[in-house]
């Protein structure tokens, strides 16, 4: 039986391969890096010779609010909080709903070993360790610690 494929993986590549366009536009100009993407979550991608290691800003999280999946040699990271806060007795005087998302989806250069992958949030900071390997056709969820 053949898998079908998911028709939001190929949006999300293209979305990301515009991401780095506009990146590559806005350093011919000498502004850097446009951070023009709003719920973008920073990375650094490091590759050291026997794996690799993604490094993530998530100020303001729970552990419980982070979402890691990995799926031929895509690493997605999310991140989702809901907050609420109520002040007054019997009318509203003040009740305010907040709802805050980001995501990342980091196309990884190399087969990694999916099995050994793991992840440690601290302090804000999210560290995914990447052992380099062979890749797999499913996808895998990815516990943070």
């Amino acid at each position: 039986m053949t898998r079908r494929k998911n028709p939001f993986d190929d949006l999300e590549e293209m979305f990301e391969r515009m991401s780095r366009q506009f990146e590559d536009i806005g350093s011919q100009f000498g502004g850097g890096r446009m951070d023009w993407q709003a719920g973008a979550i920073s990375v650094d991608v490091a590759d050291h010779d026997d794996e690799f290691v993604v490094t993530a800003d998530l100020p303001g999280f729970e552990k419980d609010d982070i979402d890691v999946t990995l799926r031929d040699n895509r690493l997605r990271i999310s991140a989702e909080q809901e907050s609420e806060i109520e002040e007054g007795d019997e009318e509203y005087i003040r009740q305010e709903r907040s709802q805050r998302s980001m995501s990342r989806t980091i196309t990884l250069p190399d087969p990694v070993d999916e099995s050994s992958v793991s992840a440690e949030y601290r302090n804000g900071v999210l560290t995914i360790t990447l052992p380099k390997l062979g890749g797999s056709d499913e996808s895998h969820s990815i516990d943070v610690n």
